[in-house]
């Protein structure tokens, strides 16, 4: 039987903009992005929601117009979420083979899975992502499951996810009142890798930073696998705040002036002179000495790559030998790319899509990358899976007392 194409919608709900993205699977793998619904966010402070009713009809006013520009009807989608309460550790699980057994069986690579996720996590914590790394058997690292091999001990290596689980319940409740189903939910920095990064960066080390209106992501990839993944409660908002205390300036005038005029590089030659935002007559409405205005950006910025760099193992920025990765809104400040590279010493990227086809002047913008990245989350774990799981399956392990 010939395989038909497949709708899949990715929806993030930021700080600054609420979005969905509806993207089609082809028979081939390909994705085309049929339509994209976004709003400006309200209700959302730090990726969280604070807000409840403003959320929800930010959420709805998106929804309806992911629709209208898709023409479909939406009835399922995977949910990105983040905040500074979701952590990601690495944990290894442990078993060895009882005697008779020489042979690793699949019982015993699963023993090892079930220890590895045993993550002691805080009691209001429940986990989000299991992602195997990698497994070991007797001491030698195996990148597939060991099983049909002699051998004494097993090893399984996780990345686990976790956060607060009465504010991811918020997220689900919130979507599932539209309403839609939600068949995963992704922490955000690792649907964003989905989009930024291939198989080759991520054996080749990379690290990817999503830098938005409220939260900073990240998520760090060593010889092929997650190493570390987290939120920083920064991001360009922040910037914004910081001006509007340095001039007296209104938000909205300080956002508009840091958008139009502001550079982070922290090359002097770019911080001569006034800056000036005018009005609908062309005079002068606001003045901003330029070395002011950027020194600003500048240090709330590095500020804020240098906490992703103290959140990463020791030593590991070393080993990243394909770059940095940026995307989020906030990446697009000029000399932003400048700023990261004097911060990780390592090439600087900003990623596009890769086989993906569709509106092409809105998916390529970076600001889409984490929904967009839902889309590719959604192809590969469908891949993978041999019989997905249904949501309400899924909801019941996420929120099992995992690990306590």
């Amino acid at each position: 039987m010939a395989r038909r194409s497949k709708i899949h919608v990715g929806i993030e709900i930021g700080t600054s903009k609420t979005c969905l993205v509806v993207g089609e699977v082809k028979p081939d793998s390909a994705i085309k992005i049929l339509g994209i619904g976004e709003t400006k966010s309200a209700g959302v402070r730090k990726g969280e929601i604070f807000d409840y009713a403003q959320t929800r009809a930010c959420l709805r006013d998106a929804l309806a117009k992911a629709e209208d520009a898709a023409d479909v009807e939406i009835g399922s989608v995977y949910l990105a979420v983040t905040g500074s309460h979701i952590q990601g550790v690495n944990h290894r699980g442990t078993y060895r083979l009882p005697d008779g057994e020489p042979v690793v069986g699949p019982e015993h690579v699963e023993e090892a899975r079930t220890i590895a996720r045993e993550v002691h996590i805080p009691a209001d914590h429940v986990y989000i992502h299991p992602i195997i790394r990698n497994y070991w058997l007797d001491g030698l690292e195996h990148s597939t499951s060991p099983v049909g091999l002699f051998g004494k001990t097993v090893e399984a290596d996780f990345h686990v996810v976790h956060g607060i689980g009465t504010r991811i319940q918020n997220s689900i409740k919130l979507v599932r009142e539209m309403p839609l189903e939600v068949d995963d939910i992704v922490f955000s920095p690792i649907a964003t890798a989905q989009m930024a990064l291939n198989r080759e960066h991520r054996e080749n080390g990379a690290l990817v930073i999503d830098i938005g209106g409220g939260t900073t992501d990240y998520a760090l990839y060593l010889g092929g696998v997650i190493t570390a993944s987290g939120c920083i409660p920064v991001g360009g908002d922040h910037v914004t705040n910081d001006i509007h205390l340095v001039t007296n300036l209104p938000f909205s005038k300080a956002e508009q002036l840091k958008v139009t005029e502001g550079d982070a590089s922290g090359d002097p030659a770019k911080s001569v002179g006034t800056a000036r935002l005018h009005d609908d007559r062309g005079f002068a409405e606001v003045e901003v000495s330029r070395a002011v205005l950027n020194e600003t950006i500048r240090q709330r910025l590095e500020e804020t790559l240098r906490l992703v760099l103290r959140q990463l193992p020791e030593g590991s920025i070393d080993a990243v030998g394909a770059g940095v990765f940026l995307t989020g809104g906030t990446s697009l400040m000029r000399g932003f790319d400048e700023l990261a590279y004097q911060v990780f010493g390592r090439d600087i990227y900003r990623p596009e899509p890769p086989e993906i086809s569709g509106i092409q002047a809105s998916f390529r913008d970076p600001r889409y990358a984490t929904a967009i990245g839902l889309i590719r989350y959604a192809l590969i774990v469908e891949a993978e899976r041999v019989s997905p799981p249904g949501f309400f399956g899924r909801i019941a392990r996420m929120f099992w007392p995992f690990g306590n």
